[in-house]
């Protein structure tokens, strides 16, 4: 599960104000949250921390029931973050790799058998469509097939939390709507699933609680008590 109580980050501790403020909430396991709000509201932020690429300045944090803080050890973070697929506005795939050694980085990470992850990359190539770029180095794909595979890679290991930073804005809508049905397949199988996004048809097509942020806040809250 997800739960922040009262926690705030600055991107400089002598920041005068914080990009996050005493934000609290929290999301089951297997929960789904839209994470709304315009821009500059710090949806991003938000993503980076819960992805642990940073750590709250106040606040108490805990991601996959590991409490996030400087009082752990950096290995934690290393473990917890390979139990985080993440998926970022700007792809950062590896552009000297080709697609499917890109994919193929979160389960080598995990040490998993060669074997298994050639009939991993696949099946999930199949899925997303890029089957015929297998051994194409990444930087010779378009927005939308990069989008695709950073998709690929971020939930080929079928991780225990799926953040996505505007995940279908290179995607054409049919792909669009395979993806969050994928999302809510995920979801249900247990995995926590939170989406940042401001396509207003997508939040409509899967109604799910929302996470609304206004210039660092959390205005509002969909989320139902624990």
């Amino acid at each position: 599960m997800i739960h922040l109580d009262t926690v705030s980050w600055r991107r400089a501790r002598k920041d005068p104000a914080p990009v996050l403020s005493r934000l609290s909430f929290s999301v089951p396991q297997g929960g789904f949250r839209w994470l709304l709000g315009p821009s500059g509201a710090g949806k991003s932020s938000l993503l980076s921390l819960l992805h642990v690429e940073t750590l709250p300045t106040s606040g108490r944090m805990v991601v996959l029931g590991q409490p996030v803080n400087d009082e752990q050890k950096r290995a934690t973070f290393v473990m917890l973050r390979r139990r985080i697929g993440m998926i970022h506005q700007d792809f950062r795939l590896m552009p000297g790799l080709s697609v499917a050694d890109n994919i193929a980085l979160p389960m080598r990470l995990q040490n998993r058998p060669e074997d298994e992850i050639r009939d991993e990359i696949r099946s999930i190539l199949k899925w997303v469509g890029l089957s015929e770029y297998h051994d194409a180095p990444a930087e010779r794909l378009s927005g939308g097939e990069q989008q695709r595979t950073a998709i690929a890679r971020a939930i080929i290991h079928r991780p225990g939390l799926i953040l996505a930073d505007e995940p279908t804005n290179a995607l054409e809508e049919s792909q669009a709507h395979r993806l969050l049905d994928m999302f809510a397949e995920l979801s249900a199988m247990g995995s926590t699933v939170i989406v940042a996004t401001h396509n207003e048809a997508l939040v409509r097509r899967l109604p799910h609680p929302a996470l609304f942020l206004e210039r660092g806040h959390l205005v509002s809250d969909e989320t139902p008590p624990l």
